[in-house]
């Protein structure tokens, strides 16, 4: 018999076997070190990359303490609807046994079948902030007695411009709740958010990894600019089994490599903000079932997409920070799983590429493709690095995180 280590957290028998059945029995290091205080009923900031298990370690306590169905009283904002849909998948997963009532509220999606869906009785509500706003403003929802709420990847959240929504919400939550803060990454803007809208939090921090795992393969092709969507092709003929996710930067840029891909007879879906919700569904089930190969998306994919078996991860454009980077290849070499990211560098990314690679402490193994190369002798090419690793290390921010805010108590790696 499998030991369910989720006991030793503090959650009960029954949640226990709930996951035991779904074949999680190990918690992760951010499970286990916020589940605890999250139970005792603590403010809690968490931090911890993506795909470290954070949507369990929030649900997981909302769940145990709920225990049976009521009223609405855990809200649980995400920045992205496909986020937001897969913290509802989870929560009705985990709460099998409690029988608890969720419901998605997101934008793209029927606002009459939500607001129906919300007076048949709803305990936890998930929902991107826009939406929310829009339900509350036509009274079809209160947040009076929501006594959990849930601010899940903070840091993409005040990215993507959220703030002035998340702190039109929280006027309508009452002032005595608990309040959990999930980030991928820390900045001034979480700092500050935190302190905004928690009492005496513990602060949480996973080990860190500025690295990506074990069973990654990482290469770079340096090639010229205009030559990319060609390499691109070869790759995919290089590598004819196994999924494609290749980011760019733009919507734009993404909707015109899918019509070149396609135009080259490649069965490609894309994923960015500018699709409707439909779209972006059909898309991710498309490629889940198989049947798209490739699917093309700006960062909108880099967090809170769970798609099983991605073999390879390819950055169109060379990300322009190491978060980005640790966030775009995470969707591939999952659970021990092998995985290759593969980064298309011109010239003029060198820059960017010295900055992730000083930052991960990785170098990327430089690889070619028979006719691709961006023009320059092996001595031209190692010198541009050279010139590319000290502009990268002269631009690097000195401002130093040691100086976070006391009014936390801290939870040691």
């Amino acid at each position: 018999m499998i030991e369910n280590n989720f006991n030793k957290l503090g959650l009960s028998a029954p949640l226990v076997q709930v996951l035991a059945k779904l074949g999680i029995n190990e918690p992760t290091e951010i499970q286990s070190k916020t589940i605890p205080s999250a139970l005792a009923g603590r403010d809690v900031m968490a931090s911890a990359e993506t795909g470290s298990g954070k949507t369990a370690a929030f649900l997981l306590p909302i769940i145990e303490r709920l225990q049976q169905p009521g009223r609405l009283r855990a809200l649980v904002l995400a920045p992205t609807r496909e986020l937001a849909i897969q913290i509802e998948a989870n929560a009705k997963n985990y709460s099998r046994q409690a029988r608890l009532r969720s419901v998605v509220a997101v934008g793209g999606e029927s606002l009459t079948k939500q607001i129906k869906a919300l007076k048949s009785g709803v305990d936890i509500l998930i929902a991107t902030p826009g939406r929310l706003n829009d339900l509350i403003e036509r009274g079809a929802v209160s947040l009076k007695t929501v006594e959990t709420l849930v601010l899940d990847e903070a840091d993409r959240m005040l990215d993507m411009g959220f703030l002035p929504q998340v702190r039109q919400i929280v006027r309508h939550v009452a002032t005595q709740r608990q309040t959990l803060l999930l980030t991928a990454t820390l900045s001034r803007g979480v700092e500050q958010l935190a302190r905004e809208m928690m009492t005496d939090a513990v602060r949480i921090e996973a080990a860190r990894s500025t690295s990506t795992v074990a069973t990654l393969t990482q290469k770079a092709f340096q090639v010229l600019a205009h030559a990319k969507l060609p390499l691109l092709l070869a790759l995919l003929k290089q590598h004819d089994e196994g999924s494609f996710v290749v980011f760019t930067q733009t919507r734009r840029s993404a909707d015109r490599l899918s019509q070149a891909l396609t135009a080259n007879k490649h069965e490609v879906v894309t994923l960015h903000s500018d699709r409707s919700q439909s779209q972006r569904n059909r898309a991710l089930t498309s490629f889940r079932n198989g049947r798209a190969r490739v699917l093309v998306a700006t960062d909108v994919a880099a967090r809170g997409i769970d798609v099983d078996d991605i073999a390879f991860v390819v950055n169109y454009e060379v990300p322009p920070t190491a978060d980005d980077y640790i966030h775009r290849v995470g969707r591939t070499a999952r659970a021990g799983r092998n995985g290759s990211a593969l980064t298309l560098v011109s010239p003029d990314e060198e820059f960017l590429l010295a900055a992730i690679e000083r930052a991960t402490g990785v170098r990327l193994e430089r690889s070619k493709v028979a006719g691709f190369s961006d023009g320059r002798s092996e001595e031209q090419i190692k010198l541009a690095s050279e010139i590319a690793r000290l502009r990268s290390s002269s631009s690097r921010p000195s401002a130093s995180r040691s100086s976070r805010s006391s009014r936390y108590s801290r939870v040691s790696r």
